[in-house]
């Protein structure tokens, strides 16, 4: 079969609400599979993971495929638990469009809202698939007034229901072969389409075909949002869902095939061997086995942030006979081996997809525990350690990093992640480790700048020095660039080994500063350099390079700084005074209130450690009403010297999930 496009499409939830079944039922209505799978008995396609299938919970983004007609459609399935949230967000970047579904009976959720704000504001393409329409409590009328309210106001009703609720729930697709529909359709798409417009006030009214197109045109814009109904257990309304998929979601333009590769690594799967296998979107140009190809890492400047690898194995994903095993082309999805240190997140040639989709959307990992192993034994913790290792190549951003005591601390999203993380490193790797509580993740700044160096003459160093010059000044960054590593010397001065020692060495180091925490936002500049060749070795330039850094930030000064978050809360009216004063109480400050009919909303910051106090205690102040949103938006310096605001050694009961 000829495939003329193909779609690159993320199914997204809140926890519970079906997205794996849909995945599942999708698949098997396409043909891609011969039996359909169940979440329940842990026989669905896409979680695969021994702890997904016993939990039921989708913890690591999966691929799938299926054909119609000439369109080949790469279905990601990704988490829903909030737990879970960066691989949402890996995913996004790679997506063409999304499903976004929700449950007939629990409605919009407060992590749909989550995800419905980032694709709208992402102006990602997405349709809206309302599940379990055969279940007792399931709403219609209701439901579309809460997504109207709640997630996007311009939605085009693309089915009613009939006997909701019930196991004879049934649906009926909206035809523009009938007026009511089409009249409809005409008033929302006029909205934004001055033609239209006109023609649906003096006439003649549009027709079929132009309504159809502009209803193409606007979904494809991120400007209105197809809403379809169904159930993923019974079949009910995914036939209509995937005509939506293949007729009314655009595919990416993929630059042409002359060009130089570039894509994203959104995942890394392992094998029983421990070999890595990188799913990687394809933006341009072509990969093929035996190619060399170029990996870059964000946030790593210089060559410590670029690797060279060469492909060993190739498949695409959805593709048949020959087509399966390459080459990769811009615009599909495959599984690359060959490349042992690629992790998550890293980019194949200088671009590597839309940067714009990049930024975080979602909440930071905001939590840091430390893991050690059960037993003290040295064996165990260099087992814990090689483990940690391969997890962080799947999920960098929980930040793996080796203590001085030879614990390891992680970044985390919640508790639930960390009970995974149990079970995974006793099931996968043979560790039985312990979790300490977790407490709030604060980061340090430079408040000024400082410079340190270290030199050798003619003759050895003294005891405990280094065959190495290292001069290293530090200074304050812009805010939100992380770590930047710059040259005064000359590139060639040094071998490439000891260049790449140097900067790993500063990156490494940076992961713990003056005060036990991450610093961030600053640049570090290589100011001075040399060598005693064939006495230098890598060894020496990293020991050297630690002792100056310390010294640089010493004389730099750092300031600890904990996370806030920027929050809306929805109240009905005459909740309003409890939730103000819980927030004020948490450290909250409010910058905005708005009345409406029966709701007031308020927006504000507060500080990240006081966002799960305060959303465990909205239900109860709210009778359950009220709604809750937050994402990160910076941070802001802490008191004196941050002790019990976050601080490593001060951890806070308040800042356990």
């Amino acid at each position: 079969m000829h495939i003329s496009r193909t779609l690159n499409i993320g199914i997204l939830a809140h926890v519970d609400a079906g997205k794996t079944s849909l995945t599942e039922r999708l698949l098997y209505n396409t043909g891609a599979i011969a039996h359909l799978g169940s979440v329940d008995a842990g026989s669905t396609q896409t979680d695969t993971g021994a702890t997904e299938r016993e939990r039921g919970i989708t913890i690591r983004a999966a691929v799938a495929a299926f054909t119609v007609g000439g369109s080949r459609v790469n279905l990601i399935d990704t988490p829903g638990h909030t737990d879970f949230v960066a691989e949402v967000e890996r995913a996004l970047g790679v997506l063409d469009g999304a499903i976004l579904v929700l449950s007939a009976v629990e409605g919009v959720q407060a992590h749909t809202r989550v995800l419905m704000r980032v694709l709208r504001a992402m102006e990602l393409p997405t349709l809206l698939f309302v599940n379990k329409i055969d279940r007792s409590g399931a709403r219609y009328g209701e439901l579309l007034d809460e997504v109207r309210r709640y997630l996007a106001p311009r939605v085009v009703v693309m089915a009613g229901v009939r006997d909701l609720g019930t196991r004879d729930a049934r649906v009926l697709p909206g035809s523009l072969a009938e007026p009511a529909f089409r009249d409809a359709l005409g008033e929302i798409l006029a909205d934004c389409d001055d033609t239209l417009l006109r023609r649906v006030v003096d006439g003649p009214p549009p027709t079929p075909a132009q309504l159809w197109a502009g209803l193409v045109d606007q979904t494809g814009r991120g400007l209105v949002h197809p809403v379809y109904f169904g159930s993923a257990l019974s079949g009910q309304g995914v036939e209509d869902l995937i005509d939506g998929i293949t007729g009314l979601l655009p595919s990416s333009t993929p630059t042409s095939a002359g060009s130089e590769p570039a894509g994203t690594v959104f995942a890394v799967e392992r094998g029983q061997s421990g070999a890595k296998t990188a799913l990687v979107r394809l933006f341009s140009g072509e990969v093929a086995v035996r190619q060399r190809v170029v990996l870059h890492r964000p946030g790593v400047e210089g060559p410590a942030g670029e690797t060279v690898g060469q492909v060993t194995s190739l498949q695409v994903v959805g593709g048949q006979g020959e087509e399966a095993a390459g080459p990769l082309t811009a615009g599909n999805i495959g599984r690359i081996g060959g490349l042992p240190g690629v992790r998550v997140g890293d980019r194949i040639g200088l671009r590597g997809g839309d940067t714009d989709r990049a930024q975080p959307w979602f909440r930071h990992a905001s939590l840091e525990a430390v893991v050690r192993p059960a037993e003290d034994d040295p064996a165990a913790a260099a087992r814990l350690a090689a483990a940690m290792a391969q997890l962080a190549d799947q999920d960098p951003l929980i930040g793996a990093r080796v203590q001085s005591d030879g614990a390891i601390a992680v970044l985390l999203h919640g508790e639930i992640q960390k009970e995974v993380l149990t079970e995974t490193l006793e099931r996968d790797f043979g560790v039985r480790a312990v979790f300490s509580p977790s407490h709030m993740v604060c980061r340090e700044r430079p408040s000024g700048v400082g410079e340190a160096c270290e030199e050798i003459g003619r003759r050895a160093p003294s005891p405990g020095g280094f065959w190495a010059t290292v001069g290293l000044r530090v200074e304050p960054g812009g805010l939100g660039d992380g770590v930047v590593f710059g040259y005064e010397t000359e590139l060639g001065a040094l071998p490439r080994a000891f260049h790449c020692a140097i900067e790993e060495t500063v990156h490494a180091s940076l992961r713990r500063g003056p005060r036990g925490t991450e610093v961030t936002d600053c640049r570090v500049t290589l100011v001075r350099s040399g060598f005693v060749g064939p006495l230098s070795t890598a060894g020496d330039f990293r020991g050297a390079t630690e002792h100056v850094l310390r010294r640089a930030l010493e004389r730099a000064g750092t300031r600890l700084h904990e996370p806030y978050e920027a929050y809306e809360v929805e109240t009905p009216l005459g909740d309003l005074s409890p939730v103000t004063a819980c927030l004020g109480a948490c450290g909250a400050t409010v910058t905005e209130t708005v009345g409406g009919a029966d709701t007031w909303l308020l927006r504000g910051t507060l500080p990240a450690r006081a966002v799960p106090e305060v959303a465990r205690r909205l239900p109860g102040l709210t009778r359950g009403e009220g709604v809750w949103w937050s994402r990160p938006c910076g941070d802001r310096p802490v008191d004196g010297t941050g002790a019990g605001q976050g601080h490593p050694g001060s951890p806070r009961p308040d800042a356990r999930e």
